[in-house]
């Protein structure tokens, strides 16, 4: 940039749109400075994560939030469409997921979650909450995607996460009853069907070379006590239940590959020890590192660290200088396995967050703080001048509609960490099982 005009080149279309959004961001009222910047991205990874499913959000909010990634150089959306909360996208092959399993009583999360009396309803049902994209509102959003250079990647949970699923079709469940089990029958040929008929047709609508399939999480109990499934273990030799749930997102894996597709699963999955490497790891809280060692060993991993990157917890929780302080290549990699780190994603989870303008407080800025981590390198970071930057660019958000936390929020001092903490864990003290609250809150 000169005096005489700005020269703006890259090797690609998105490089010349990413040089673009350089551009907007240096504006001022003065101008823009002259400046010379040679600038290219330090990982090709740099995602959100949306759950939908707890709670529901329109296609306009979709849109955007997909403005916002792209005025940052975020360039993969992660789209959870399915989960406890409700299932979100049509399916022709089984209307009733959308019919019977999109809508429940209530649309206070801890209120539905908390007293074991959670049902779903029909569609139709009157103060019913939830809703579902129509396969046309999810080309919109693919389509909204692509124009500003962001991948739709498209999440449907396999084995758990599913009670959604037995509401409309009860017969996948290991006691074929709706409420009874929170994952598929892994015995039951039907299961394998309904997923194999599902990806069809997540296939056909995201063009994504990505497919995220969960693989976290199924409590396992009831196969335990499944005959089908038990069988199942007995009919391919596997020792436990954990090789068996292996097995069924094998199964997954492997229906993705002959279509071309690269399959993503939560860390979780690699307790099977059953992973084959042409895969891509997503790690959240890995205590026993075999995210690490799966990334060591050749295997590709998004970092998604809870404790750093998830932004439904409080500024008390994960300031913002704690978000922008990890660095991606996290401790236990070798040199060999920082070259697999894929790159950073942010998740949201929505169990207390229900419109954008909460969504904007939790995210703003520290969907910014992971996309930074993504575009720039370690040794160029600095938080305060961050801080700074986003300031700065405050009035900006804030006249389309944005309404980030403010500054004084982002960085609480320990008596005020300690409160919101208290606010916040006593308002998930009744979940059904706060063992394993973390987890519920996560996939």
């Amino acid at each position: 940039m000169t005096r005489r005009g700005i020269d703006l080149t890259a090797l690609d279309s998105a490089g010349l749109f990413y040089g673009r959004q350089t551009l907007c961001l240096l504006a001022t009222a003065q101008g823009i400075p002259c400046v010379e910047i040679i600038d290219n991205p330090c990982f090709g990874y740099r995602g959100i994560h949306l759950d939908v499913s707890r709670h529901f959000f329109p296609v306009e909010t979709i849109f955007r939030l997909l403005d916002e990634m792209a005025r940052y150089k975020l360039n993969k959306f992660h789209f959870h469409l399915a989960d406890n909360g409700g299932w979100r996208i049509r399916i022709d092959a089984y209307p009733l997921l959308t019919r019977l399993g999109a809508f429940r009583t209530e649309s206070d999360w801890l209120e539905w979650w908390s007293y074991g009396d959670r049902h779903y309803v029909p569609e139709d049902t009157p103060g019913a909450y939830g809703g579902y994209y129509t396969k046309e509102e999810i080309r919109r959003i693919v389509a909204y995607a692509a124009e500003r250079f962001i991948e739709v990647i498209p999440e449907i949970e396999f084995p758990g996460h599913s009670d959604e699923v037995f509401a409309a079709y009860p017969e996948l469940c290991c006691s074929g009853r709706a409420y009874t089990s929170g994952e598929f029958c892994v015995g039951n040929p039907l299961s394998l069907k309904f997923m194999d008929e599902v990806l069809t047709e997540v296939l056909e609508l995201f063009p994504s070379k990505y497919i995220h399939i969960g693989g976290d999480e199924a409590p396992k109990t009831r196969w335990k006590e499944c005959p089908k499934c038990q069988a199942r273990m007995r009919e391919k030799g596997l020792k436990n239940e954990e090789e068996l749930q292996g097995w069924f997102v094998l199964q997954a894996i492997d229906f993705l590959k002959k279509h071309g597709k690269t399959a993503i699963v939560w860390n979780e999955s690699l307790n099977s020890g059953m992973m084959p490497k042409d895969i891509i790891v997503q790690r959240w809280m890995d205590k026993k590192d075999r995210s690490v060692e799966f990334a060591n060993n050749g295997g590709k991993m998004i970092v998604s660290e809870f404790y750093y990157y998830y932004c439904d917890y409080p500024y008390g929780m994960t300031s913002l200088k704690k978000t922008y302080s990890l660095d991606p290549y996290i401790k236990g990699l070798t040199e060999e396995g920082k070259k697999n780190v894929f790159g950073v994603e942010c998740p949201i989870w929505t169990e207390y967050i229900r419109d954008f303008d909460r969504l904007s407080y939790m995210c703003f800025p520290r969907f910014w703080a992971v996309a930074e981590a993504g575009w720039t390198k370690r040794e160029n970071m600095d938080c305060e001048s961050f801080e700074e930057r986003f300031e700065a660019l405050r009035p900006m958000l804030e006249n389309i509609g944005i309404k980030p936390a403010p500054r004084s929020d982002w960085n609480p001092n320990p008596l005020r960490c300690l409160s919101e903490l208290r606010k916040f864990f006593k308002g998930t003290a009744n979940l059904p099982d706060i063992k394993n609250m973390i987890h519920n809150n996560h996939a």
